[in-house]
């Protein structure tokens, strides 16, 4: 049976020296079609590394949010029959977390593939690792709602749930929206509620900060366009 490798990308551009084991290119060129929430940002990447891959003689399979599962299940079939290993790459960080990249996974395990998960760096993992924070016992919930009231609710509900369970709460939002929702946290959490902000990581400007709801209100961060996960508990 055929190989469906995890392919972890860069969450920060020239990094690859600094956070990918040499196997990362290994596979890459070895393998020539991929799984991929982003085409162009694929494409990029395995250029990046430098290989001997052609990126010409390379299949890119769409799989984002739209991608209609039946479409995904068709192609690594014919993957199969065609005893081809395949990849599959996120749009930054480990695939199928927090992006569509499961869908294929399980696929691949109801047809008898080899799934290899590969060495890299997770955003989520890496936070939680510099926050202080617990990591016997944490959530990571993705994205919080768009709409201000059902954001507030949720952040709200999502602090009772880090007091009562002591249970780390991680997530995350589009870098765009990144102040709006530090807004809300200050707004709907307790004075006393810990948050960590942990931005741009793995690159030279990295920010890590555990502190108190009353203290990030007097260091109040700049997180427009910057990759950031949040933490409460």
């Amino acid at each position: 049976m055929p190989t469906l490798y995890l392919i972890p990308t860069l969450l920060t551009d020239d990094t690859a020296n600094l956070v990918l084991p040499p196997v990362i290119r290994d596979v890459i060129e070895s393998t020539d079609a991929y799984f991929v929430e982003n085409v162009r940002s694929a494409r990029r990447f395995i250029s990046g590394l430098k290989t001997s891959r052609v990126i010409d003689q390379t299949t890119f399979f769409d799989l984002d949010k739209d991608t209609p599962p039946a479409d995904t299940r068709r192609q690594i079939q014919e993957l199969m029959e065609r005893k081809r290993n395949a990849g599959v790459l996120s749009e930054a960080g480990c695939p199928g977390v927090a992006d569509p990249g499961s869908v294929v996974v399980g696929f691949a395990h109801s047809l008898g593939w080899k799934v290899e998960p590969l060495v890299g760096p997770s955003s989520i993992l890496l936070a939680l690792m510099a926050s202080g924070m617990s990591g016997q016992s944490f959530i990571f919930h993705g994205y919080l709602p768009i709409d201000k009231q059902d954001r507030g609710r949720a952040i709200r509900h999502l602090e009772k749930e880090a007091q009562q369970r002591q249970q780390t709460q991680i997530f995350m939002e589009t870098p765009y929206r990144n102040d709006a929702l530090f807004a809300d946290i200050l707004a709907n959490c307790q004075q006393n509620t810990r948050l960590c902000v942990a931005c741009n990581l793995t690159a030279p400007d990295a920010f890590v900060r555990t502190m108190s709801i009353r203290e990030w209100k007097s260091n109040v961060p700049d997180l427009r366009k910057k990759p950031t996960v949040f933490l409460l508990l």
